[in-house]
């Protein structure tokens, strides 16, 4: 039975499901914009809410260290330094839904339900 248990695991193991969210946040930090299946969409949206609220504690001279350490683990080294800029910024006043989903047409070759996930 599956009860009290959340995510997803996308047929992967767990070192591979990891692996894969890392590179899907990396990629929506970098390009602001993804084209994925909805369930991985789904999946990255509730990950990126805590990246960001994580990445705007960096501003607190006391945490910083260990904010960035704690983001180490869940996104590139580039996707960091992004999300460090400017990028901030724009979610200054938000404190929360900083990603959408938009469901798209089913993939042709597998029929697989697609979506795009973007900043707003």
């Amino acid at each position: 039975m599956n009860h009290r248990k959340t995510g997803r695991k996308f047929s992967r193991v767990r070192k591979q499901r990891k692996a894969l969210i890392k590179m899907l946040l990396g990629s929506l930090i970098m390009h602001e914009k993804i084209t994925t299946t909805e369930a991985k969409a789904k999946e990255t949206k509730n990950y990126i809410d805590r990246i960001i609220n994580k990445a705007k504690e960096t501003k607190i001279e006391d945490k910083k260290v260990a904010t960035l350490r704690e983001l180490h683990k869940h996104i590139p080294e580039t996707a960091i330094k992004k999300l460090n800029g400017l990028f901030l910024e724009k979610f200054e006043s938000r404190k929360s839904g900083y990603t959408r989903v938009i469901k798209l047409a089913p993939r042709k070759s597998d029929s697989a339900k697609m979506a795009i996930i973007e900043f707003v």
